[in-house]
């Protein structure tokens, strides 16, 4: 993953982007948990929730890297 990325002339950090991706894609998995009622079976879903934002953003750096996006 690259260090940082220049949107426009503007340097801007590679995680926060990474960060902003992994925000909407966790939006979606979250609102499909809770359509679906997978959040019954959770004990304390806050926790859950962080759990599953790590999750997704390191997914969405794995692949970045994957796809040579670096």
């Amino acid at each position: 993953m690259r260090s940082e990325l220049n949107l426009f002339g503007v340097f801007m950090p590679g995680l926060l982007c990474a960060g902003l991706i992994a925000v909407a894609v966790n939006a979606l998995v979250r609102r499909t948990l809770a359509r679906f009622g997978v959040y019954r079976f959770v004990w304390h879903r806050a926790l859950f929730d962080v759990a599953l934002f790590v999750m997704v953003l390191g997914a969405v750096v794995w692949v970045s890297a994957a796809a040579g996006w670096q």
